[in-house]
């Protein structure tokens, strides 16, 4: 344990915090920047004492509990908690899931694209869309928040198999399940993940079976050709961003300017979603 340098690092980390960060009132008489160490250790729900012991160096080791509830406390990025962990002589402990709060940046980039976008996270969750993506994909909006999920469109429903065919979906099956396996070992206490693997075991023999091989990797190809029921056939060429700190990825389907698939994607952008169904 580095008592001096976790010592540091959590009055660093307080002083940074202002009270509207965590939902306080600022009050008159604060002489000091950041938030008061009873303020984080009422946050951290530990007394300011322990709190205050830590913070000057002569506390005893915290345990992970602790740990945890002064990460959430201060705010802390994941880089930040695991740097919190390793200064306290612990291992990091695993992310409790994947962020669902997408950067207002990316969401600033996906509003002013001209082509379709969206945002997934580790276990295909759809966090974000432009008008584009949804006349594309679907109309994301008309579906219930725990849908929005490609994995679910894609092995309980038939929506996937219609716009992309049966050998381009065949292939995203595999390598999106054992992409979701490898998100497993990283999420390995998320509850809603592990929902979606016994939902989807459950609901579709196909992936069960491609479950069971245990195949583990990131998907990389999402490009694939498009069979839209308004514009005909749509060449995409996918762009995929990573978001590393999100462990998200932003998502762009791309055609060839000035083709008949660009062009397409065009017309999309005129009839939107007002004529599509979504099948949930």
């Amino acid at each position: 344990m580095d008592r001096d340098g976790l010592a540091e690092f959590l009055r660093v980390r307080r002083e940074a915090l202002q009270p509207s960060d965590v939902g306080l009132p600022a009050g008159l008489r604060r002489r000091t920047p950041g938030l008061r160490r009873e303020e984080v250790a009422s946050l951290a729900t530990m007394s300011t004492d322990y709190y205050t012991r830590l913070e000057q160096a002569r506390g005893p080791r915290p345990s992970r509990p602790v740990l945890t509830g002064l990460a959430r406390a201060l705010r802390l990025s994941d880089d930040e908690r695991a740097h919190l962990f390793r200064l306290a002589g612990e291992q990091p402990a695993p992310p409790p899931g994947p962020p669902a709060d997408v950067r207002s940046g990316v969401l600033r980039m996906l509003a002013r694209l001209d082509v379709p976008g969206l945002v997934l996270d580790a276990k295909y969750d759809v966090l974000a869309w432009n008008p584009l993506a949804a006349a594309l994909v679907t109309d994301f909006s008309a579906i219930p928040p725990r849908e929005r999920n490609l994995l679910r469109l894609r092995f309980l429903t038939d929506r996937q198999l219609e716009l992309f065919g049966e050998q381009a979906t065949r292939e995203f099956a595999r390598e999106a399940a054992a992409d979701l396996r490898a998100a497993t070992s990283t999420y390995p206490d998320d509850p809603e993940l592990a929902r979606l693997v016994t939902d989807l075991r459950a609901g579709s023999k196909e992936f069960a079976a491609i479950w069971a091989r245990h195949e583990v990797g990131r998907q990389q190809s999402l490009c694939q050709t498009i069979f839209h029921p308004q514009v005909g056939r749509i060449d995409v060429i996918c762009e995929v961003l990573v978001v590393p700190e999100r462990d998200q990825r932003v998502v762009l389907y791309t055609a060839e300017p000035g083709s008949p698939s660009d062009q397409a994607i065009r017309l999309l952008d005129v009839i939107g979603t007002q004529e599509l169904t979504t099948r949930p």
